[in-house]
């Protein structure tokens, strides 16, 4: 059971192929859509998920 629930900015990064930076605002940028949903969120991370949902739609 080593499955993680929560990605950090270098794993969305990798995931991504973007910079790390740019990470860090596609996680505030979904962590703000969680938050107006009523969700707790810590930042810089983000629910694997969520991620998944939002940024492959097609494919989850």
């Amino acid at each position: 059971m080593n499955q993680r629930k929560m990605l950090m900015a270098a794993d969305v990064a990798e995931l991504l192929i973007v910079s790390k930076s740019k990470a860090y605002s596609i996680i505030k940028q979904l962590n703000q859509e969680l938050e107006a949903k009523g969700f707790i969120t810590i930042p810089g991370r983000i629910p694997e998920k969520y991620l998944y949902e939002r940024m492959f739609p097609n494919e989850y």
